[in-house]
């Protein structure tokens, strides 16, 4: 560990820093927390809790009742005391006791009280911009369809989450044909398909992808409602479980044919086939009218019955790397929720000038690997190269608790670079300075 005192002076340095967070779930309807089930219930708690043994393991509705609030809070709170050491829990401490002033453990007894004083606070644009200048964060970016009405513009930038092409789905084969079924079936971008869904009542759409015209004709319709004055991204994800190859137009017929009895074969042939057609249609978009949007992929974290695991096939690596070769002219950006994967991502990254690694992922968000993280990409990469911060959080009081988590181990990971001599300590503060800069025109941010 490195001299306490040094990381302390460090950690408030670096604590003032201006950051840009660049991938959340935060809703214009509330930005902030709306009770306590926002924070203590925050999706990777709820893994924590459900391993404890809670019974419930899945996530909340979007717009949970008071009612489902309550009734999940109080079978979640006896099994608190069993995640009062992990770093999750670390970040609702953090929440409560700076937010809110709460310093007491949840338990039975009070944790109604902390409810009612979290739901007092409110959760609208006003209580968000308190949290957001509490944590210098300027701007965070969310999906688009939770920009409700763009009335919350100046604190939020946009990006598009509507179809994800490339994203299996556990035991059913045709998903990336459902994912563009749903963009074709939508004049308006909205939210995403979930995961887990049942395509026979969540996918009954009324036009349905039969023929190769029908699939030429939904990537148009999907490139062609891509708002490029309005998101600066097309997030989505990148299945390991995927073999990624070049397909022709012969493939996908054969495939489309066999949809009812889809196998693996014609799941990868749907996903190459679409996310290809796709990523030509945009890059051609870029060379003609220079209209750009970054694509954004997430890797290494693959669907288990309630969310996912970390899971890496080695194979993805160089597959995704032949693609972003090959779109030599558009800017991808990944975050990776598998540690192991981390070093092979950053060798691509020196020789694809057009990637870029993204800030901490899922199964990568606790301060060990976060470190590691931080201290293996600053020996290996520019520092204009890594985008230093985003959350995926849902409500600004997460923004709040990880950018505290996350500033602590920058502190931690420079401080012992001071002190082996790799640099001084102005030239540590400018480096993470331009790690959380990020591509600040490209956002708007200094237009």
């Amino acid at each position: 560990m490195a001299n306490k005192e040094l990381v302390e002076k460090l950690y408030e340095d670096i604590w003032a820093m201006p950051l840009v967070d660049i991938h959340t779930h935060l809703d214009a309807d509330h930005l902030a927390a709306r009770g306590l089930h926002d924070i203590l219930l925050y999706h990777m708690v709820i893994s924590e809790l459900y391993a404890a043994g809670c019974p419930d393991g899945s996530r909340l509705s979007e717009e949970p009742t008071e009612e489902e609030a309550v009734y999940r809070l109080e079978r979640a709170i006896p099994y608190v005391k069993y995640i009062r050491g992990t770093s999750c829990y670390w970040g609702v401490r953090i929440i409560l006791k700076d937010l809110y002033g709460w310093t007491e453990e949840l338990n039975e007894n009070n944790w109604r009280e902390c409810h009612e004083l979290i739901k007092s606070k409110g959760c609208g644009p006003k209580r968000a911009k308190e949290i957001a200048n509490m944590a210098h964060i300027e701007k965070s970016s969310t999906e688009l369809w939770r920009a409700k009405g763009h009335k919350c513009d100046d604190m939020l930038m946009y990006s598009l989450e509507w179809a994800f092409f490339c994203r299996d789905q556990w035991g059913i084969n045709d998903a990336a044909l459902l994912e563009l079924e749903h963009a074709w079936n939508e004049d308006i971008p909205g939210p995403p398909l979930a995961i887990g869904i049942n395509p026979e009542v969540d996918c009954n759409y009324p036009k349905k992808i039969k023929t190769i015209d029908d699939v030429y004709t939904a990537v148009q319709h999907y490139v062609d409602h891509i708002p490029y004055d309005t998101v600066f991204s097309n997030a989505s994800h990148f299945s390991t479980t995927l073999n990624y190859h070049d397909v022709t137009e012969e493939d996908m017929i054969k495939a489309l044919a066999n949809r009812k009895n889809a196998g693996t074969w014609e799941r990868d042939v749907y996903a190459n086939f679409i996310n290809t057609l796709f990523l030509d249609k945009v890059s051609e978009i870029k060379k003609t009218t220079g209209k750009e949007i970054i694509i954004q992929y997430s890797l290494g974290a693959e669907p288990l019955p309630h969310e996912t695991g970390s899971y890496m096939r080695p194979e993805t690596i160089f597959e995704l790397a032949k693609i972003i070769n090959k779109y030599s002219n558009l800017k991808f950006e990944i975050h990776v929720a598998s540690l192991h994967a981390d070093q092979a991502w950053c060798t691509l990254c020196r020789e694809l000038p057009n990637l870029q690694m993204d800030g901490f992922w899922w199964h990568n968000f606790f301060p060990t690997y976060i470190r590691q993280i931080i201290s293996e990409r600053m020996d290996m990469l520019p520092s204009n190269r890594q985008a230093g911060f985003f959350t995926d959080a849902y409500c600004m009081d997460w923004c709040y608790a990880k950018a505290v988590i996350i500033k602590h181990q920058y502190a931690e990971v420079v401080a012992q670079k001071i002190e082996m001599g790799q640099m001084d300590y102005d030239t540590a503060l400018g480096v993470v300075r331009d790690i959380f800069a990020v591509d600040r025109k490209f956002f708007r941010l200094d237009d």
